[in-house]
């Protein structure tokens, strides 16, 4: 039997009669490895392209496309305006001129990638193999699931035709990063993926810093005023919160006094602020050297209470037990401080925690013939907007503090979290690289490129130097909540309205019609006032 590149005659004469209704998109060319590829494109070939080729085996392996680079032979070395009118002339002639090298990261036999298998070819591609425009029925199968466990966010990035499904289990289990430059696409992203839990119907909590997702609706999502209760609070997060500085040594020594009488945690309401000042001003009175820094602390409480009357409710309920459980929770906090954000967000963290652990050891703990209710009886996922604010690299938090121990302890008891950043430079490394799912949209700082490849291993030099050619909306998904590594473009959800870049131009126009409109219905009523006026006279 005769052989020609390892394939008997026969394989090979099947194989080109196979091969003649697909998309010729170039040839292997250079040194093959069993991981990456390059090949002479007939044109060019946009990021995210999937491409087939065949190995000497007669295998179906199938790539993606990281780069494509365009090189004019003619145009190459021009060093003056004359010269490159010349030489365009010339290219333009020789159709041997252009060169597309296009490099192909691959990902693995296709008839094992549909059952989710990942195995690469033992052998490299032969040099001179045909590539070809992947198969749409071959990527739907690796890349759409009606596996209820799966949901929709998006289409691939080159086959708009091909749906991309995400695990939801492995967002619970493994967590996930959203990282991208401002206006990307992020808030679009979580509201997706919001959406689609509402529907199973699951658990999540949001926590909006920036209200922008008040646009949610339907059955299946509940708001949540965000509140801060004193009276659960130790002394130094309550100076925290009424914003007495670290460094106030006194002040907060005379706060820490005052907070230890257990007198004053029984108080609910207006007489526990009437307390907590009583015990301040006794403290002054009693130690002469605290006297005028009693006055101060008492001055930030008034100051505190006026500024933050929705925020610090001295009878408000377990916060955490205003979380429904079947809903997505969007917890409002775009009146809270810095400060008083990070307070709050480790506050409900801790506790969902706490709640898990309880339910998934006891499912009802009972301590003294009393029992703790379980608010939480299945998993929870946990979404932090600007993660690195709190959640940062150069200081420690408390919410960066409670946000490490979920990263390495909610996969046992159903705790997801997603955390969203437009600065993954400052987030704290140990965070990241905890997170075992990456949705990456278009970052241009090299020091953001470099934490993201320091902190996943699923991502490389190659695929980093494209993230500044993501348009918004475009992201790639890395991890295992997906089979592979795929470019997409995310669904958009048509009612969001925050987190869209402003437009200052109509909103000027509109202030100034209404303008208008007042000042001709002041006249108007101003001529209607007088007329009446000389009718009675």
């Amino acid at each position: 039997m005769e052989y020609t590149n390892g394939l008997k005659v026969g394989q090979k004469e099947n194989q080109s009669n196979e091969n003649k209704d697909r998309d010729l998109l170039g040839i292997v060319i250079g040194v093959t490895k069993p991981g990456y590829i390059t090949f002479e494109g007939k044109e060019p070939i946009g990021l995210g392209e999937y491409i087939t080729i065949i190995n000497n085996q007669n295998k179906s392996i199938l790539g993606v496309v990281e780069s494509c680079f365009i090189k004019s032979d003619a145009l190459n070395e021009i060093s003056n305006f004359e010269e490159a009118v010349e030489s365009k002339i010339v290219a333009e002639i020789n159709k041997r001129d252009k060169s597309f090298k296009v490099n192909v990261k691959i990902l693995g036999v296709e008839e094992q990638l549909v059952k989710s298998k990942a195995i690469l070819p033992e052998i490299p591609p032969l040099p001179g193999t045909e590539v070809f425009r992947a198969d749409r029925k071959v990527l739907s199968k690796i890349f759409d699931s009606e596996d209820g466990s799966w949901i929709k966010i998006g289409t691939l990035l080159r086959n708009n035709n091909v749906n991309v499904c995400v695990n939801t289990n492995k967002l619970t289990a493994r967590h996930l990063g959203i990282l991208a430059m401002t206006g990307m696409g992020k808030s679009n992203l979580v509201s997706v993926i919001a959406k689609s839990v509402a529907n199973i119907p699951g658990t999540m909590v949001i926590f909006d810093y920036h209200d922008e997702y008040r646009f949610l609706s339907g059955k299946n999502v509940n708001f949540v005023q965000a509140q801060i209760n004193p009276r659960l609070l130790p002394a130094d997060k309550f100076g925290e919160v009424i914003e007495i500085r670290e460094n106030a040594d006194i002040q907060n020594t005379i706060l820490l006094k005052a907070f230890e009488d257990d007198e004053l945690k029984k108080k609910i309401g207006d007489p526990f602020w009437e307390y907590l000042e009583d015990n301040i001003r006794h403290i002054g009175i009693k130690e002469k050297r605290f006297s005028s820094s009693s006055e101060r602390v008492l001055d930030k409480i008034k100051d505190a209470r006026r500024r933050f009357d929705n925020i610090l409710v001295a009878d408000a309920l377990d916060p955490v037990s205003q979380i429904r459980e079947g809903c997505i929770n969007i917890i409002n906090l775009i009146e809270f401080t810095e400060k008083q954000a990070n307070v709050a967000i480790s506050f409900y963290l801790e506790s969902i925690l706490y709640q898990r652990k309880l339910a998934k050891s006891h499912g009802m703990k009972t301590n003294g013939g009393t029992s703790t209710q379980i608010l939480f009886h299945g998993p929870v996922i946990v979404v932090i907007e600007e993660a690195h604010v709190f959640i940062p690299k150069s200081e420690n938090t408390d919410t960066k503090y409670i946000a490490s121990k979920v990263a390495r302890e909610g996969r046992k008891f159903g705790v997801g979290m997603i955390i969203v950043s437009q600065r993954p430079r400052t987030l704290d490394p140990n965070v990241l690289s905890q997170m075992g799912s990456l949705a990456i949209m278009k970052l241009v700082q090299q020091e953001d490129q470099s934490q993201i490849e320091s902190s996943s291993e699923s991502i490389n030099g190659k695929i980093i130097e494209q993230l500044p050619s993501l348009n918004p909306g475009e992201a790639l998904l890395v991890g295992q909540w997906v089979n592979l590594p795929s470019f997409i473009k995310i669904d958009e959800v048509v009612e969001r309205t925050m987190g869209k870049d402003p437009d200052p131009v109509n909103e000027w126009k509109e202030i100034d019609e209404k303008k208008e409109m007042a000042i001709e219905d002041s006249q108007s009523h101003i001529r209607e006032e007088y007329i009446e006026e000389e009718f009675i006279e």
